[in-house]
């Protein structure tokens, strides 16, 4: 696709993640890796930011316009503060298009339909199913993910699956764009001696120490396991809660708790020198943590869920295990017992890559629905003037 003509250039506002460049998380990624590149095709871009978390303010970064707004610094309003104030601003701005992330932003469809912005949304996963949203939090995301919608002129799936359960939960076709990758054959191997690892000694886990991870199977199945491997635990939690805690209680040598990584060469080398990843994700489409595990090279043991195997093409690019210890613990054992088969998944893994993790293709399909929106406005004008 063309870059965009200077005298027309597409402004578009992206809001609900933390920031740029702020990667903590799917959605900080997806607005990093995406935002640079609509950057560079002319977009003008501007990505709001949670004010708390930057101690710098830079206006502009790489190119990108940062707006900070603040929020109501709480557990369970942060994120949904800091998008209503953003939403506000960016209807406010003279945008062509808001692109919003996270399906809690749901009711905020309201404000830019009232101000008559044109507005698309990723929904990502199955957030009403997550452990830490049972109660009052689960019944939101199900009523938030309805209201996004009725009132967003577009929904965005990352998979076919959640395409499927959008269609027959909410009777919406919504459109389907993924995750992208950034594969890499090699890393330096010094990066991981800080925690004494050598290649090929480890099991790898990333993620956030969340119920729905499933940490604690994994974590329970491996120590019941006779490997002489380490376990490696790359992620934690914003917040201090008991099942952090317990899990890092544990009392094993071969668990090793490495808490968040944020040098990206760092975290790199862990995922190319793994022996194997354990992927526990449980609820959610296209994950990127998945991603950058088959862009590394790793041998990938999945969780059997059908969002997984739609990623790893039904077991082509990696092997499943049940959703108990006792299946994780052979699971550990097999590997073990078979390197060349650990080897031939670290050798293929890459080719499970297809065009649609790419991050160029995901950036032509976003560019294409945010032109569509903004045309779409152009018609509407022209309908109410005549």
């Amino acid at each position: 696709m063309p870059d965009i003509p200077g005298n027309e250039k597409l402004k578009v506002a992206i809001l609900g993640a933390k920031g740029y460049p702020y990667v903590y998380g799917g959605y900080d990624t997806l607005v990093k890796e995406l935002g640079e590149r609509l950057q560079k095709r002319g977009v003008d871009l501007r990505v709001y930011c949670h004010r708390a978390l930057f101690n710098e303010k830079p206006p502009i970064v790489n190119g990108i316009k940062l707006i900070y707004t603040p929020a109501i610094e709480t557990k369970s309003l942060t994120q949904l503060t800091h998008s209503f104030i953003s939403m506000l601003h960016a209807c406010l701005s003279d945008v062509d298009v808001i692109f919003v992330v996270n399906s809690g932003n749901g009711p905020f469809g309201v404000i830019s339909r009232f101000f008559r912005k044109p507005t698309a949304i990723n929904v990502d996963g199955l957030e009403w199913l997550r452990p830490k949203w049972r109660g009052f939090g689960s019944r939101y995301f199900i009523w938030a993910s309805r209201m996004a919608t009725k009132h967003y002129d577009r929904i965005i799936n990352d998979s076919d699956e959640m395409h499927r359960i959008y269609k027959e939960m909410f009777d919406v076709d919504s459109t389907v764009i993924a995750y992208g990758a950034n594969p890499a054959e090699t890393a330096n191997p010094q990066k991981i001696e800080k925690w004494g690892l050598e290649k090929g000694s480890y099991f790898l886990i990333v993620g956030r120490l969340v119920p729905d991870n499933n940490a604690d199977l994994l974590v329970e199945g491996f120590i019941k396991s006779n490997s002489k491997r380490k376990l490696v635990i790359v992620g934690d939690v914003p917040y201090r809660d008991e099942f952090e805690s317990k899990l890092k209680k544990i009392p094993d040598d071969r668990l090793l708790f490495t808490g968040y990584v944020t040098d990206p060469e760092e975290l790199k080398s862990l995922y190319i020198h793994s022996f194997a990843y354990f992927h526990g994700h449980e609820y959610g489409g296209t994950n990127p943590a998945m991603l950058k595990a088959l862009g590394f090279g790793c041998a990938v043991l999945a969780l059997d869920t059908v969002f997984n195997r739609e990623m790893l093409q039904d077991g082509k690019h990696g092997w499943f295990f049940e959703k108990n210890a006792e299946a994780v613990t052979a699971c550990v054992e097999k590997a073990e017992q078979q390197p060349e088969s650990m080897r031939f998944l670290r050798e293929t893994a890459r080719e499970g890559l297809i065009d649609r993790y790419n991050w160029d293709v995901v950036t032509d399909q976003y560019l294409q629905v945010f032109e569509e929106l903004k045309e779409s406005k152009k018609k509407a004008k022209l309908i109410l003037s005549e």
